[in-house]
């Protein structure tokens, strides 16, 4: 396998566990304590924002799955296929993580945590797509 590629499965892999993460705060642990105290949010903005939360938080699950079904395509031997997919969920979730920092410059920490591991796939899914 092509060096790039290999660097695009550990960093398409990491971007969905990071993704996964997030689906569990958004979704399940919305209103704890620890999750409004990243999120910076009070006991009632949290239950306000229960519903939007989870559906934000089903979205990232899905971009990781996305980004998972790319690297095992790449694994069994599909490469031009597996970069697709892995370049698309991840170039997705480095998106979502520009506009956050555009946004609000004060979450460039949260979009750090969210849009490195996905800069670095579509770095690397670009070279190797060009190689």
């Amino acid at each position: 396998m092509d060096p790039a590629a290999v660097v695009v499965c550990i960093a398409a892999t990491l971007a969905a566990l990071v993704h996964g993460y997030i689906f569990v705060l958004e979704t399940l642990r919305w209103q704890h304590p620890a999750t409004r105290r990243v999120f910076g949010t009070s006991a009632e903005q949290a239950a306000q924002s229960k519903q939007l939360a989870a559906n934000q938080g089903v979205y990232n699950l899905l971009l990781g799955i996305a980004a998972l079904v790319g690297v095992l395509v790449l694994l069994t031997g599909g490469a031009d296929a597996g970069l697709a997919v892995a370049l698309t969920a991840t170039g997705i979730m480095l998106g979502a993580a520009v506009y956050l920092v555009a946004s609000d410059r004060r979450l460039a920490r949260a979009a750090l945590v969210q849009g490195l591991f996905p800069l670095i796939a579509v770095v690397a899914a670009l070279v190797a797509l060009a190689g």
